[in-house]
């Protein structure tokens, strides 16, 4: 499946933009940067960036394990950026951490190891990030039992 993706931005006041996307029955977004730039309307770029991961990996997650006829509802997902300043001083996001915590216990679980050895790999959004990004990823069963860490270091020479 190759589905091309677009999205139109259309600045509204300094800051703030409304963003459409491909399919006219997605509502519009206002997005907009924090303090001092801007006045905190919406998501900023950043923002929207782990969502993507974590939202991505979210699906990846839920599809592998419905695949093994799991199901790990109510999945819930903590996602956080850290900036650092890189040798211009310029600042980048460094590491998105994602947590995701299943509904359920690992025990009621089948075929578990399997699901959580391959669900990256089929995460586009995350895959593509690492280019540039470390991107960590924790599992973590509805008991709070760490099942899945991964630390995802970007590409040689991505930094």
């Amino acid at each position: 499946m190759s589905t091309s993706h677009e999205v139109q931005l259309t600045q509204v006041h300094d800051y703030q933009f409304d963003v459409r996307f491909g399919n006219p029955a997605i509502a519009t977004l206002r997005t907009d940067e924090p303090p001092p730039l801007g006045q905190d309307a919406g998501p900023d770029p950043a923002s929207m960036l782990i969502t993507a991961v974590a939202n991505c990996l979210s699906a990846s997650l839920l599809f592998a394990m419905r695949k093994f006829r799991n199901e790990p509802s109510p999945m819930s997902i903590r996602a956080s950026a850290t900036p650092t300043r890189n040798e211009r001083n310029r600042l980048r996001i460094s590491l998105i951490e994602v947590t995701i915590r299943l509904g359920q216990p690992a025990a009621a679980m089948t075929s578990i190891e399997r699901v959580l050895a391959q669900f990256e790999d089929f995460c586009t959004v995350t895959a593509s990030v690492r280019g540039a990004i470390r991107v960590a990823v924790t599992i973590e069963d509805h008991d709070g039992t760490v099942l899945h860490r991964s630390e995802g270091t970007p590409a040689a020479g991505a930094a």
